[in-house]
């Protein structure tokens, strides 16, 4: 099992908050540090100190941590076009020494797009599947060769296949509930299938419906990571959970929803275990306070040891 920090920083969060918790997760020996990719807060509050660029963000903590994977979950294909995300990654992973990893998907808030003047076709999974296509062959295209592609919505005419990634294969997550086509796309071009947000019967049931699109695919279940990401609250009693979830301006009753993960470290752990039961074999532990770096070091400190490896 592995466990990752997830943040959502556009609800209006600095470089250096982010900077605080990636360096918390590495200090306590989590596995990674995940950010959203938006541009836009959601929902109302301060929108202070304004959005940061994920990718720009993962660089500067590349140089900045030694050992936890940093990534995305997900970047939505319609900010960047396939072969300059590839170069960015790619970059980023030897910056990284090896750690990036790139969660993809179709993106879905149409009022960012509206907000920064960013197209937002009505359909977007063909361009994640043509993404998928660019982003994993120019990555896999052997040394000296050229790679092109000639979509729907993408054409490449010989293009170098350059930076090489550290990696081979670099992770690629694909996640979500839809019932047929993200299973699929996943079988086909992930190393990881997450699904988020979810109670653990659906999550139950997004598991199977990957497992079967990989036989379906001929490809080994085995062969495909499954995570699970939750918005987390962990305190040591009652009123510190109780401080923490009206610090995201909600109330105990609105996050305890019976999907979320609230409670003490202890008890936290027995839903873990529930998830590695159904299959999962990473959690991404979402906080959404990046200013409460305690409740980071909580995650790791309290919590960690208390989870199945």
């Amino acid at each position: 099992m592995e466990y990752c920090l997830f943040t959502e920083p556009q609800q209006g969060f600095s470089y250096d908050d982010q900077l605080a918790f990636a360096q918390s997760a590495e200090r306590h020996s989590l596995d990674g540090f995940f950010r959203s990719d938006h541009y836009l807060r959601m929902g109302e509050g301060d929108p202070l100190p304004g959005p940061t660029d994920a990718w720009t963000t993962l660089a500067g903590l590349a140089r900045e941590t030694s050992r936890i994977r940093l990534g995305t979950l997900v970047s939505s294909v319609t900010y960047r076009v396939p072969a300059i995300l590839a170069i960015q990654v790619a970059q980023i992973d030897a910056m990284s020494g090896g750690r990036v990893e790139l969660g993809l998907g179709t993106g879905w808030f149409e009022r960012e797009h509206a907000a920064y003047g960013i197209p937002f076709p009505a359909k977007r999974f063909d361009l994640l599947e043509e993404q998928l296509q660019v982003v994993t062959g120019l990555w896999q295209t052997p040394d000296a060769e050229t790679f092109s592609f000639d979509g729907e919505h993408y054409r490449l005419d010989a293009a170098p296949a350059l930076p090489r990634p550290v990696q081979s294969p670099v992770p690629v997550i694909v996640g979500g509930g839809g019932p047929k086509r993200t299973p699929a796309l996943a079988a086909r071009y992930a190393t990881e299938f997450n699904i988020g947000f979810v109670a653990e019967e659906q999550i139950s049931a997004a598991f199977a419906r990957v497992r079967a699109a990989c036989e379906t695919a001929e490809r080994d279940p085995a062969t495909l990571k499954l995570s699970v990401a939750l918005p987390t609250i962990v305190g040591t009693d009652d009123a510190e959970i109780e401080r923490r979830v009206a610090a995201i301006g909600q109330t105990r009753a609105q996050f305890d929803n019976g999907a979320n993960l609230v409670g003490t470290p202890a008890q936290i752990a027995d839903k873990v275990e529930r998830l590695r039961a159904l299959g999962a074999e990473r959690v991404y532990f979402q906080l959404l306070d990046l200013r409460d770096v305690a409740h980071a070091d909580l995650v790791g400190a309290e919590l960690l040891p208390l989870l199945p490896r």
